[in-house]
């Protein structure tokens, strides 16, 4: 296999245009075609579909933030994470566009054409996120933090093969249901991105294709949040995880590694013995 192929594959799978496609009907139709609830059913099948998709190839890396936990835990090497980075933000941009494309008449005739990143008139909240009226920089941090830590506490949970076995198979529908969980339950204060190149690269997109720079400068730079918060999730997640479950969990298995061991070894002792 190409070495580039597990790369181009994390391209396609973190495309997200089923998610993006949600919100710009839900915008576009004002509320006609779509809901909170059709959303992040949407966005949560978009995982899903990712993993399915391109799973075997580049073993499912949609998200930045996962790939610097499975870093940190050294399941991958650093020297993949900015080249992943990248290639998901690219999928990401691309996947932007296509819903662009797609709903470009709609934008056009929505409010007249006119591409508004903020106001109850904006559409620049297709694509990338921004925050909710009564939220802070802090608080949308603080948000995107534990958004982040809850998204990789399940996900080790689900990949640890010393926990509860998940059928194989299933393990992108679980991702799936996580995601759809993490926006029922906190996709109210931004919209949950919880992912970085979901957010940057629908957000250089907007930025070439009419909404200018105040997608960069609004709401005092929001743009910085989503970006590094869920790397600061994604370390708080796996110190969790591993504190509380993952070492307990590979504790337990050494001990019975190690007792099988001794009962075979135990076991030839004895049939020498007797010979």
């Amino acid at each position: 296999m190409c070495e580039h192929f597990p790369y181009a594959a994390s391209c396609v799978s973190s495309c997200g245009m089923f998610g993006c496609g949600a919100v710009a009907q839900l915008v576009l139709s004002e509320g006609s075609h779509g809901m909170f609830l059709t959303v992040n059913f949407a966005f949560g099948f978009a995982a899903t579909l990712g993993i399915l998709v391109c799973g075997q190839v580049s073993g499912g890396h949609l998200n930045p933030a996962v790939t610097f936990a499975l870093c940190i835990l050294g399941r991958e090497p650093w020297r993949k994470f900015p080249v992943y980075f990248i290639f998901q933000t690219v999928g990401a941009f691309l996947g932007s566009g296509i819903i662009f494309g797609m709903y470009f008449d709609a934008l056009w005739e929505y409010r007249k054409g006119s591409l508004i990143v903020l106001g109850e008139n904006a559409t620049a909240g297709i694509f990338a996120t921004y925050p909710s009226k009564h939220l802070s920089l802090f608080n949308g941090f603080f948000d995107q933090v534990i958004g982040t830590a809850a998204l990789i506490v399940c996900i080790l949970a689900i990949v640890d093969p010393y926990n509860n076995p998940i059928p194989r198979g299933l393990e992108a529908f679980t991702v799936g249901f996580v995601v759809l969980v993490i926006g029922l339950s906190m996709g109210f204060n931004s919209g949950y991105a919880v992912n970085p190149a979901r957010d940057l690269g629908p957000r250089i997109f907007t930025s070439l294709a009419g909404w200018g720079g105040e997608v960069f400068t609004a709401n005092d730079y929001w743009f910085f949040v989503p970006i590094f918060a869920p790397f600061i999730g994604a370390m708080v997640g796996v110190l969790v995880y591993q504190l509380m479950v993952g070492y307990h969990l590979e504790g337990e298995a050494q001990d019975r590694e190690e007792a099988v061991t001794r009962e075979e070894k135990e076991r030839l002792k004895s049939c020498k013995v007797s010979g």
